[in-house]
């Protein structure tokens, strides 16, 4: 399989990474990137090859991933438009639709919609995928073996869901980051000095993110073994349930995927 990534940033290099330790070919992989030194490090440290535009050898690809800001993809797939014949194309660009990006590529409808998420840039990620009815079994796996270098893939059967995975597991990582800082800031107020604040914070969602990833049981049930009755983890989650915090955290989803929804919008006007 060959594979020719557009766009050469954080991400496409990660995948690229992902890809080459398991094995993969780096000479399979080229990489359309406007930066010299972008291409430059991408060639040192991969074997990748890695070109300014298009050519034709670019193009002689099994899959394409656009991996461009989505603000930039019309522009950058314009050379692609009437010039693509089997490539299932992989796009990355969040909020933006396949209709859209087909008709920028000239009524191509070969394309999978994939949202990847940060952790992807340790190979700890998680990608959602939707692929037009028109892409083969080959291709849907094609799309998936590059995604899932990086971490675990879901497929969903609708694409209006890839704005709900974007709120979900896209989004996601903030919503952990932030709720560990605010951990944090509890723990400094509480008398700990940063550092140890920190490490009480950081450790304690890792290890409870590592301990009910390695269970059968669901969060529920690992809530309630934590919190003894007229314990302290009891007084903390009635807490959170007076100020509403479950209703928070949907309201803040559902406002995440609303934005999905209307950059999708936005960004495929002609």
């Amino acid at each position: 399989m060959k594979i020719t990534f557009l766009g050469g940033g954080n991400m496409a290099t990660a995948l690229i990474g992902g890809l080459v330790k398991q094995g993969f070919d780096a000479t399979g992989v080229q990489v359309v990137e406007l930066s010299a030194e972008g291409r430059e490090k991408l060639a040192t440290q991969f074997g990748v090859r890695a070109v300014d535009a298009l050519d034709d050898t670019a193009l002689a690809c099994d899959v394409l991933v656009l991996a461009v800001k989505p603000q930039q993809l019309r522009a950058a797939v314009a050379p692609f438009a009437g010039r693509l014949g089997a490539q299932v194309v992989v796009s990355i660009a969040a909020g933006l639709r396949l209709a859209d990006i087909g008709r920028w590529l000239g009524g191509y409808r070969t394309l999978v919609r994939a949202m990847p998420n940060t952790p992807a840039l340790i190979g700890a990620g998680v990608t959602g995928l939707y692929a037009d009815a028109s892409v083969s079994a080959e291709g849907r796996a094609a799309a998936e073996q590059v995604l899932a270098a990086v971490g675990s893939t879901v497929w969903v059967p609708d694409e209006a869901q890839i704005d709900a995975v974007t709120a979900v597991s896209g989004s996601g990582p903030a919503y952990v980051f932030h709720f560990i800082e605010c951990l944090e800031a509890a723990g400094t107020a509480l008398g700990f000095d940063a550092a140890t604040a920190r490490k009480l914070a950081l450790d304690t969602v890792l290890g409870a993110a590592k301990l009910a990833a390695g269970s059968d049981e669901p969060p529920s049930v690992l809530r309630e073994r934590v919190t003894s009755k007229g314990g302290t983890t009891e007084a903390a989650l009635k807490s959170f349930a007076a100020d509403g915090l479950p209703a928070i955290i949907a309201r803040a989803v559902a406002a995440a995927e609303a934005r999905g929804r209307e950059l999708g919008e936005q960004l495929g006007r002609d």
